[in-house]
């Protein structure tokens, strides 16, 4: 057996969930620490971006899809599993279980030595018929894990705190967004929060692991609070003023998610699960994990330090992944339309161009600043409205905002938008994830003109599924000449006023 210091020798890693949250943070972590990297992507293309991208290979799979397995696991010695369907609908606990069962299966028929599962932390006592759908499917994945013939490190994490995480977002959103709060029951509810780097410590040293171990680990930070003492510890940390929390009894979990999709960037759909966890006590009921992975030197992060962390990354512009970052499970992959590849049907334009007098270079920071803090350039309350109806129906909003404020990447959510494509100093293009019946893009160009200024050209493509889909378009095409021709204007006008570099 491994002495609990002796460091994983180098393992061929397979990693699903690379364009995740955590997985995209893992994926450095694994390299830094001298293990090779495969990582197992819907859209492979969607890595490209990454700054760890030629340092990886990258394997065209879905573990929903089982005959996509098989090759991604070739030579593997360890796999992560850092996927989950949360949001996809009420099927998701029987996509997940299906999921889960496929890559068990694929990495016993491979070979594969040791699988690193994370999962959520469940509260002791309590039955599973009284867990939250997102807490029973977590805990369902792991037994399907552990059970297919690999052995299984599942590590079991509350909530999660660092820049761009769900839980962490949700906490800064509402604590800064609202002095005074009524809130629901569960701010009284003990947890044991955990710093996003002590997780990936867990999940790296998981390699570590002795062959025989195949059991579930808790694994928390140094101290357990209640949800409204991280709110107080946040503000303090922060330096905001004190905030008045008021807790009422009448705020189920359903409204509970609507009022966290309401203050927050989290939509409905998330929320609703993560308010759900919080319904019950998560906190640690052993610490096993540091006898094979230690604690360091100095402990674990406390929560303070956590938040501090965070709230510097953010400030930096240092944000590496989001919650954001994966895109919608079962989201549209259909080629843009006016590809040589599409299929063809209904295809509705609107193309705006304008001759700006300024250097390209000086018109594409603005294009690629577009959205989040900067906004869409043209009448915001159209803009607002749209999120506001999105979110109403389910959907993403408007505020998810972005991942940087200058620079993006391929698979970064962008608002209501994700992109699709990028060409630096050339063609941003967008896809809508917003609630729509049809297929949505943006397409964002710029061209040297020939004459030291610029050509901007602006495309919004809408591909509509049935008769709802026309309705919809003719409905919004009255505005399109103060949206779209508004937002050609401003982003000429911006360039013109942009600082050269």
């Amino acid at each position: 057996m491994d002495s609990p210091n002796t460091p994983a020798a180098a393992l061929n890693c397979l990693i699903t969930g690379a364009t995740g949250y955590l997985g995209g943070r893992l994926v450095p972590e694994l390299l830094a620490a001298g293990h090779t990297v495969r990582c197992l992507a819907r859209d492979p293309g969607r890595l490209r971006d990454h700054p760890w991208r030629a340092r990886v290979e990258a394997a065209a799979g879905d573990v929903t899809r089982p005959d996509t397995l098989t090759g991604a696991f070739a030579g593997i010695d360890a796999a992560y599993y850092l996927v989950h369907s949360l949001g996809t609908g009420r099927d998701f606990e029987a996509t997940d279980r299906a999921a889960a069962q496929a890559f068990g299966e694929a990495a016993a028929r491979a070979g594969v030595r040791r699988i690193v599962y994370l999962g959520g932390l469940t509260p002791a006592g309590v039955p599973e018929e009284e867990l939250s759908p997102h807490l029973r499917s977590r805990a369902e994945v792991g037994r399907v894990l552990r059970a297919g013939g690999v052995p299984t490190a599942e590590l079991r994490a509350a909530v999660i705190i660092g820049s761009g995480s769900a839980s962490f977002e949700m906490l800064r959103y509402l604590t800064e967004r609202l002095p005074v709060m009524v809130t629901p029951n569960w701010v009284g509810t003990r947890i044991q929060p955990i710093a996003v780097r002590d997780v990936l410590r867990y999940l790296t040293g998981a390699l570590s692991l002795p062959p025989e171990v195949n059991r579930t680990f808790d694994i928390g930070g140094p101290e357990v609070l209640t949800y409204r003492d991280m709110m107080e510890r946040y503000a303090a940390v922060a330096e905001l003023p004190h905030r008045l929390i008021v807790p009422v009894p009448v705020l189920t979990p359903r409204l509970s998610s609507h009022w966290v999709g309401l203050v927050t960037p989290v939509p409905n759909a998330l929320a609703r699960p993560l308010v759900e966890s919080l319904r019950h006590e998560v906190v640690c009921s052993e610490h096993d994990i540091a006898r094979y992975v230690p604690d360091p030197p100095g402990g674990q992060t406390g929560f303070d330090e956590a938040v501090r962390l965070a709230l510097r990354r953010i400030r930096d512009a240092e944000v590496a992944t989001r919650w954001s970052s994966a895109s919608l499970p079962g989201a549209p992959s259909d080629p843009l339309p006016t590809d040589p590849d599409w299929a063809g049907g209904s295809l509705y334009q609107d193309v705006r161009e304008r001759a700006v007098e300024t250097d390209p270079a000086r018109l594409w920071r603005v294009v690629e600043g577009i959205g989040g803090e900067h906004g869409w350039y043209s009448f915001p309350l159209a803009w607002a409205l749209r999120g506001w109806l999105d979110r109403a129906a389910g959907g993403v909003g408007l505020r998810r905002g972005r991942r940087d404020p200058e620079r993006l990447r391929v698979g970064d959510s962008l608002d209501f938008w994700r992109v699709e494509e990028i060409e630096p100093g050339r063609l941003l293009r967008l896809r809508a994830e917003m609630r729509l019946p049809g297929l949505a893009w943006l397409e964002l160009s710029v061209a040297p003109d020939g004459r030291g200024g610029a050509r901007y050209r602006q495309r919004a493509l809408f591909h509509p599924h049935g008769l709802a889909g026309h309705a919809y378009w003719w409905s919004v095409a009255p505005f399109h000449a103060v949206v779209f021709g508004g937002m050609s204007r401003r982003i000429s006008e911006r360039a013109l006023a942009e600082p050269a570099h």
